[in-house]
């Protein structure tokens, strides 16, 4: 009974699965919705009203200063979650490798008896002739082997991002968390940035580089007509992956 569930729930949510493909191929991808973007230790920021007994008293006419605005003297550089800092993306990273083996093997044996308490003679009786003692068995065998590879890969992405710090470590560390998403032409292109920076890293224009950035989780990529073409059919990939040969 409980098999037959499973059966009909696979039969009927198949068709619920594949609504959001049928919907993209023909009205494109969708952008996602703006939202507070997710920590690594997911969190939901909390929201602080003001003490009307805390709040800053009303400027007075002949002041030059403005209560409530930035000093000269602090540091405006983001520290607390839920401030934004921007990140320099220069990437240019190529590498190439290869490889080649080969290997060959050669072996014989070779089995007689010349003497056998004077009993060879006898062996043609036993043995199909004609049979010689001193030569019974002979092999021989010889294998190779070769093979070659070669890697030739190159990367480059040089672009700016806005992050939000999401969570402030005990150690003063930072974690910091932002996606963007620009959609042009019925193609979405898709970029992620989250991963762990020091605030000693930050320089005074509030920018910090990707190479500054520890367990750095960057994701560069997109979806829509253009690389629906370029991409392997799922059945197909499937099959590459399974088949043994």
């Amino acid at each position: 009974m409980r098999i037959r569930a499973l059966a009909l729930f696979a039969v009927f949510a198949a068709p619920l699965a594949a609504c959001g493909t049928v919907q993209e191929a023909v009205s494109g991808p969708q952008l996602s919705p703006m939202g507070y973007p997710a920590a690594m230790v997911p969190q939901q920021p909390s929201m602080v009203l003001a003490d009307a007994r805390t709040a800053p008293a009303p400027s007075t006419p002949n002041s030059l200063w403005r209560n409530g605005a930035r000093t000269f003297f602090s540091d405006q550089r983001a520290a607390k979650v839920g401030d934004i800092l921007t990140v320099q993306i220069e990437i240019d990273d190529s590498a190439a490798t290869s490889n080649s083996s080969t290997s060959s093997r050669q072996s014989g044996a070779s089995l007689g008896i010349p003497n056998l308490f004077g009993l060879e003679s006898s062996l043609g009786k036993i043995l199909p002739s004609p049979v010689d003692p001193a030569n019974l068995l002979n092999s021989n065998s010889n294998s190779s082997n070769a093979g070659s590879g070669a890697v030739v890969r190159q990367e480059k992405i040089s672009t700016t991002m806005a992050v939000v710090i999401t969570q402030v470590l005990p150690n003063g560390n930072l974690v910091i968390s932002g996606s963007q998403e620009v959609k042009t032409n019925n193609e979405l292109r898709h970029m992620s940035i989250d991963g762990i920076i020091r605030p000693e890293d930050i320089t005074s224009s509030n920018t910090i580089k990707d190479k500054q950035i520890a367990s750095l989780r960057m994701n560069y990529g997109g979806r829509g007509d253009q690389s629906a073409v370029q991409k392997t059919p799922p059945a197909q990939s499937l099959i590459e992956r399974l088949s043994p040969f």
